[in-house]
């Protein structure tokens, strides 16, 4: 019989709209012969499965379970491509644990603390070959704390809410005159903010996610932006960012980061596939850690599919190992 997946879109925060067009190519790419999938949204106060012509069955929250035409469906598994809260904090990870219900993302935990930019940095600040800028982590917006980031940082920097995604919020502060409205900016959303010195070095970010306890290193993409950062247009408006996969490092660096991703996916105890943001330094080659992504975007041109690829696999078969996976 095939397995009944429900796949978990949506979401409370601006990054739904990416999660729904990460949702609509999972939908598209998932192997129909194994798997019977449900697309099931979720917004505040209103959880529903989307069936035929648009139609919308209610989710009964007591099992997970739904009933289009009177007839009662369970789940199998969760296919979680829900970015930001309530699908990446760990939030619904605690929900579906409680119920039983495996799902292709990381525990609760995990998913929880890797939301948090500096208490992930925290976490793996201490791994062999891998570094972090200098930064400090604002609980308040507050004259007191404008004060200590001119004084204890040095220009430019980047400001960003501590727990969001797709770079909503952030910004690049080149003058101190800059700061405060950067950090209004980044608390309009985020109860908390991370200021972080600026890494002079080329970007890239890899998929790693694991298959029968082996952990596997997807080849990293270069992001090549024509704006300053790699923003929320950059990264979602065709043509502001150059994307090279798989992206220009010698065998040396490709080594190095593979064995530095490898332990920061076991160091933070990660399920499913992930995507780790870094910096090679300009004059060093030193890797700086900038974010994990414990539910990365699987829009035609995401990254993660554009790094299977260039491994010579399809996307479906990417999906299927990793629902798979979370059954095991």
């Amino acid at each position: 019989m095939k397995k009944k997946i429900a796949l978990v879109t949506g979401g409370f925060t601006g990054e739904a709209v990416v999660s729904l067009k990460s949702a609509a190519v999972v939908e598209k790419n998932i192997d129909l012969d194994k798997y019977d999938v449900f697309k099931i949204i979720i917004e505040k106060g209103h959880w529903y499965y989307l069936g035929e012509g648009e139609k919308q069955f209610p989710v009964d929250m007591n099992d997970f379970s739904i009933s289009p035409n009177g007839e009662k469906i369970t789940f199998d598994g969760i296919f979680n491509i829900l970015h930001g809260s309530p699908g990446e904090d760990g939030k619904l990870a605690g929900y579906f644990d409680m119920l039983g219900l495996p799902y292709t993302t990381c525990d609760a935990i995990t998913s929880s603390i890797t939301m948090n930019k500096g208490y992930t940095k925290a976490i793996i600040q201490d791994i062999e070959d891998l570094h972090v800028a200098k930064s400090i982590q604002l609980f308040k917006n507050s004259q007191q704390n404008t004060k200590r980031v001119i004084e204890e940082l040095k220009l430019p920097y980047f400001v960003k809410p501590n727990s969001g995604g797709s770079s909503i919020g952030m910004s690049k502060v080149k003058a101190v005159g800059e700061v405060q409205e950067a950090l209004d900016k980044a608390f309009a959303e985020d109860s908390q903010v991370l200021v972080e010195e600026f890494v002079s070095g080329r970007e890239f970010s890899i998929g790693i996610y694991m298959v029968d306890g082996q952990v596997i290193v997807l080849p990293a993409t270069e992001i090549v932006s024509s704006k300053e950062f790699f923003d929320f247009e950059a990264k979602y408006t065709a043509g502001v960012t150059e994307e090279i996969t798989p992206g220009r490092m010698s065998d040396e660096e490709v080594d190095r980061v593979k064995k530095v991703a490898e332990k920061v996916y076991l160091k933070l105890n990660c399920k499913g596939a992930v995507r780790m943001d870094y910096f090679l330094e300009n004059e060093t080659g030193k890797i700086f850690f900038i974010e994990i992504n414990t539910v990365p975007g699987q829009t035609e041109t995401s990254l993660i599919s554009q790094q299977v690829r260039a491994i010579g696999k399809t996307v479906e078969e990417f999906y299927t190992e990793i629902i798979e996976e979370m059954f095991k």
